[in-house]
């Protein structure tokens, strides 16, 4: 008899673990709150102008094709992407500007030239990221650190005798200090402590080998936006038969004899053999298992940073911008001291503008482009957010204007915004957090809660509020480790 998997939320990690579970014999239901597939990673129409309103950076995309690839299809019939040459666009207040280019020897040979900085220290720091990779990501990142064959692993023994060497006890801004001199080479080092929700100035020096992601790995663009890889899965599971059911919040998670035996959800019981909850590990607790112990002291960790988003029907062409664009702070200490420690947002915030209709021309009306404007915020914490974003949209234009020497406010023709307590609403992302637990520790970088339970049989977590972390690829990890514990544990 084929027993069944129920999948409580459809994000990203949500849609890879029911189509790694269907293709394991489970027969897979996914319970989603929403009208609509993707969590985090959606998409808004408005007068012409297509948004995605999530994730907006695209790396490791095998990782999304072996989900086509183990139901024996050909990942290109759903889901094509390219290369992009140009990784980012810095852009600082004195007129410095810098274009990343994704061939590392080109990289190491203008980001020495611009920042004169040794070519040799350069191409060091790079190979110390790479290795950092190589030699954790099977432990940290592809297997479930809370499980004790994990740590009998060869590999294991050897990233952990030398993690001392890979600046677990530094941070990040020390661990870049210590190659560079160069303060603004320093903060495009440092700002990638926010790929995980963090302070550069909190989060450990391990956390370097990120870059190495972009940079090395590359980065990539979907045909059809970053939702095109919401909808290719989608289609996939749908086609190799996983249900779904929409618009049907699960209220609880039904426990009996120490196990997870089905849920409830606003249009009944249903029963499983195996829970998977793609939901917030907090609201996961704190709604759906009232009756039960929660982890507290996981719980009640530091929650990452957030965003404040402001989409943009511009109406104009900018050449000087690309995909990726980045405007930093003055300020950056003090930038992250506000989103961290004030719970606030700082007057001189970095600014990231995503424009796809570099890549994709139809996701804006002719001679215009769709802006997707984020500043990294705190959570919510209960503070004005009207206030926060008034000033915040003063502020941004403001800093824009300086840097494009252009008056932003009068090109914009469609606007839309996203905070915390809006991300905290559509996605029971517990205080609009974007990962789950902060990494601002050495300890809370790698003790995630685990994607298993210890106390409660056939129950699983998968997303970016669990191991291994937030972000496209490591959600689509999240759900690899879960479906082979599952498997592990047999059908």
């Amino acid at each position: 008899m084929r027993q069944k998997a129920i999948v409580i939320g459809s994000g990203i990690a949500g849609l890879a673990t029911s189509i790694r579970l269907k293709t394991n014999g489970y027969d897979v239901k996914v319970f989603e709150s929403n009208g609509y597939p993707g969590g985090k990673l959606h998409q808004e129409n408005n007068n012409g102008f297509r948004f995605d309103m999530g994730p907006s950076l695209f790396t490791m995309p095998w990782l999304v094709d072996e989900l086509f690839e183990l139901s024996n299809r050909d990942p290109k019939d759903y889901f094509e992407y390219k290369k992009k040459e140009v990784i980012c666009n810095y852009f600082w207040e004195d007129g410095t500007t810098f274009s990343a280019d994704s061939n590392t020897e080109k990289f190491i040979l203008e980001a020495s030239k611009k920042f004169h900085e040794s070519p040799e220290d350069l191409k060091n720091y790079l190979e110390s990221n790479k290795k950092k990779y190589e030699r954790t990501r099977s432990v940290f990142l592809e297997k479930s650190l809370h499980k004790w064959d994990t740590y009998f692993a060869s590999k294991t023994l050897n990233a952990i005798s030398k993690i001392g060497q890979m600046g677990i006890n530094t941070t990040l801004n020390q661990w870049n200090s210590n190659f560079f001199k160069n303060p603004k080479l320093i903060q495009l080092f440092n700002r990638f402590a926010t790929y995980n929700g963090s302070s550069p100035y909190k989060t450990p020096g391990i956390m370097s080998m990120i870059p190495h992601l972009e940079m090395d790995l590359g980065t990539y663009f979907p045909k059809g936006g970053m939702h095109r890889i919401t909808m290719s899965l989608y289609t996939l599971a749908k086609e190799i038969g996983v249900e779904f059911s929409f618009n049907d919040p699960v209220h609880k998670i039904i426990v009996e004899n120490k196990g997870a035996v089905g849920i409830q959800s606003k249009l009944g019981e249903e029963d499983a053999s195996v829970v998977v909850s793609n939901m917030d590990i907090y609201p996961t607790y704190r709604r759906l298992l009232t009756d039960q112990k929660a982890p507290e002291k996981v719980l009640k960790q530091e929650r990452s940073s957030s965003a404040l988003i402001f989409y943009w029907g511009i109406q104009k062409k900018f050449p000087q911008l690309d995909l990726h664009n980045i405007f930093f702070s003055n300020g950056y200490k003090a930038e992250f001291e506000h989103i961290f420690e004030k719970k606030t947002l700082y007057n001189d915030p970095t600014v990231y503008i995503n424009i796809s209709s570099k890549e994709e021309p139809g996701d804006a009306p002719k001679d215009c482009e769709n802006w997707f404007v984020m500043i990294n915020a705190p959570g919510n914490y209960g503070q004005n957010w009207e206030q926060l974003k008034r000033q915040a949209k003063k502020d941004i234009l403001t800093k824009l204007g300086r840097i494009l020497k252009e008056d932003i406010e009068g090109l914009i023709i469609e606007e839309m915004v996203l905070e915390p307590l809006t991300i905290e609403a559509n996605t029971s992302s517990y205080r609009g957090a974007l990962y789950g637990a902060s990494s601002n520790s050495k300890f809370a970088a790698f003790l995630r809660h685990p994607n298993f339970s210890g106390k409660i049989k056939n129950l699983y977590f998968c997303g970016g509020s669990v191991h291994p972390g937030g972000g496209i690829p490591l959600c689509l990890l999240s759900a690899k480790i879960v479906s082979q514990l599952i498997n592990t544990q047999g059908k």
